[in-house]
């Protein structure tokens, strides 16, 4: 949200001074007089201008990647109970424990070029036509290698 009371926009709207805030929060106005030549305040007013400018977008782009902590639920802001970190930090390794194991069978019932296919298709999101072109086979014999690869998964995995 743009901030009308900022140096930028105060300044901005001033086109015949100079504004800025000092550290006890003072609105102080430079004029064409407080200059020795119209030359020199224009380049300080050129100057101040681009300054704020630079400031405030940086001041956007921070506010923009910040969420304020009371947007944000309790849950959020929870911080789980070591036990349940430990807890779900096993429930993981388990389970890649479980999927490595149905790899280890399914590698073991399919050939190595089923398998490199199945991987390729499923795993790395490859579509039949790009498998067909890295390997240089037709669209026909990798849609049957992979048809019969999932038909020796299904007798392993009823």
């Amino acid at each position: 949200m743009f901030n009308r009371k900022s140096s930028y926009a105060l300044n901005k709207k001033d086109a015949n001074a100079i504004v800025y805030i000092d550290a006890n929060g003072n609105i102080i106005r430079l004029t064409h007089e407080d200059f020795a030549s119209e030359e020199e305040f224009q380049k300080w007013k050129s100057w101040s201008d681009k300054n704020y400018h630079t400031e405030d977008n940086r001041d956007v782009a921070e506010g923009k990647h910040n969420t304020p902590i009371d947007d944000l639920s309790e849950a959020a802001l929870a911080i789980p109970a070591i036990d349940v970190v430990m807890e779900r930090r096993h429930e993981k390794a388990e389970r890649r424990r479980q999927a490595s194991a149905m790899v280890s069978q399914i590698r073991d019932k399919l050939t190595e070029t089923q398998f490199r296919r199945l991987w390729m298709y499923f795993v790395d999101g490859m579509t039949i036509d790009e498998i067909g072109e890295i390997e240089g086979v037709s669209h026909q014999n990798i849609s049957k290698s992979i048809g019969s690869a999932m038909k020796k998964i299904k007798k392993i995995f009823p």
